[in-house]
C-alpha cells in the first residue's frame, strides 16, 4: 500500500545483492487471487484520499489493539499462501522477509502450521505498532525503535532486534543535487526558507493548500510534494508563492536543500528526512496509523507534533539553523540508524 513499502523492499534487496545473495521481491497483494489485491489497494487509496473517516473506522476495527476481540488478517492472507509456497519452492529461498503487515500475517500463519519450510522474519517499518503486524508464528521481528521492539516482545514473546530504519545510502551523505534545488528556491522566493509538505506517493493530505497559504503568510516558501495526485498538484499550483511538485526522483537533494519537513504519516519520507538531517514536524496527520505514528515520533523526540497553525509556526521558529533544538533533533534522527536489517536477516 503506497510507495513506502516498495522503497524499503527495494533497498533491502539491494543490500542482499551487495552481500552476495539473490533477492526476489514480490507484492503480496499481487499474490491474492481474482484481482482481490488490486481492489484492496484502490479501496485504501480512495479512503485515505477522499474518505479519511472511513479509513479511521477500519483502523479502529482491524488494526488498533484493544481488550476485546478484533478481526484477524489471517483469513485474507491465507488466500495468497499457495502462490507464496510455490515461489519459495521454485526459487529455493532460504528466508522470507516481510515488509507489509498482510505479508507478516501470511508468513506467520504458514510457519505456525508447518507449511513454510524456511525462516520468516518481519521488518516492522512503522513507528507505532498495530496489531496486524503481529503473529506469533514468525521467527523474528526487526524494529525501528526499542519501544516498538518492547511492544512486539510483550505481545508475542518472539525474538526481536532493534535495527533502526532503512534508507538508500544517498540519504546519509551530502547529495550533489542539493545545489540545484537551492538555486531553484532562491530564484522563486529569495530569502524565504523552503518548507516541504509531504502528501506521500498517492498525494493524500488534509487541507494542503490551506497549510501552504499559512506558510506563505509567515514568510516561508511552501514546497508541496503531491506524489502522483494530479488533482492535488493543480490545487496547490494555484496558491501564490508556493511550489507544487509531482513525483520527485531526487529526494536526497531536495531534503538537503530544505529547512524542515511537514509530515502527516510517519512514513518513509519522514525516515528519509531523519537520515538527511532534516527536522520533521508532524501536522494534520492522516487518520489511523498516520496519527499514531506521528504522535509516536513526537513522544520519542524525533519530531514535534503541531496541533494547529500557531503551534506549527512556533515549531518552525524553534528550528532556526543555529538553534539547539535543531541540532538536538538532527542528532536524535541520526542515532536511529543503528544496524543493517539485511545483515541481521543473513546472520542466522
Amino acid at each position: 500500500m503506497g510507495a513506502g513499502h516498495d522503497t524499503v523492499a527495494a533497498e533491502l534487496a539491494r543490500r542482499a545483492t551487495v552481500h552476495g545473495h539473490e533477492p526476489h521481491v514480490f507484492d503480496v497483494l499481487r499474490l491474492l487471487p481474482h484481482g482481490l489485491g488490486t481492489g484492496l489497494r484502490r479501496f485504501y487509496q480512495a479512503s485515505v484520499r477522499h474518505f479519511p473517516w472511513m479509513y479511521a473506522g477500519i483502523y479502529r476495527a482491524f488494526l488498533r489493539g484493544g481488550a476485546w476481540p478484533r478481526p484477524s488478517g489471517v483469513p485474507l492472507a491465507r488466500l495468497a499462501g499457495g502462490r507464496l509456497l510455490e515461489l519459495v519452492d521454485r526459487l529455493e529461498a532460504d528466508v522470507v522477509l516481510s515488509v507489509f503487515h498482510l505479508a507478516a500475517q501470511l508468513t506467520g500463519d504458514l510457519r505456525s502450521r508447518g507449511a513454510l519450510p524456511v525462516p520468516s522474519d518481519v521488518f516492522l517499518l512503522d513507528f507505532a505498532v498495530h496489531r496486524q503486524w503481529l503473529h506469533p508464528g514468525n521467527d523474528r521481528y526487526l524494529c525501528l525503535t526499542d519501544e516498538a521492539a518492547s511492544e512486539v516482545c510483550r505481545a508475542l514473546g518472539r525474538p526481536v532486534v532493534t535495527t533502526g530504519p532503512v534508507v538508500a545510502p544517498e540519504f546519509l551523505r551530502p547529495p550533489p543535487g542539493a545545489t540545484h534545488w537551492q538555486e531553484r528556491f532562491a530564484a522563486r522566493a529569495p530569502g524565504r526558507l523552503p518548507v516541504l509538505l509531504s502528501a506521500g506517493a498517492w498525494g493524500a493530505a488534509s487541507h494542503p493548500a490551506a497549510t501552504a497559504r499559512l506558510l506563505v503568510g509567515a514568510g516561508y516558501l511552501p514546497v508541496v510534494l503531491c506524489g502522483r495526485n494530479e488533482r492535488l498538484l493543480a490545487q496547490v499550483s494555484r496558491v501564490a508563492s508556493a511550489i507544487a511538485l509531482d513525483w520527485v526522483d531526487d529526494m536526497p537533494g531536495l531534503l538537503a536543500a530544505s529547512y524542515a519537513l511537514l509530515d502527516n504519516a510517519a512514513g518513509q519520507t519522514a525516515v528519509q528526512a531523519l537520515a538527511a538531517g532534516l527536522p520533521v514536524v508532524g501536522f494534520r496527520p492522516l487518520p489511523g496509523h498516520g496519527t499514531d505514528g506521528v504522535r509516536r515520533m513526537d513522544a520519542l523526540g524525533l519530531s514535534e507534533f503541531a496541533a494547529d497553525g500557531p503551534a506549527l509556526l512556533a515549531a518552525l521558529d524553534r528550528l532556526s539553523r543555529a538553534s539547539w533544538e535543531r541540532a538536538n533533533r538532527v542528532a536524535r534522527g541520526h542515532a536511529l540508524f543503528r544496524d543493517d536489517p539485511m545483515e541481521c536477516v543473513l546472520r542466522r
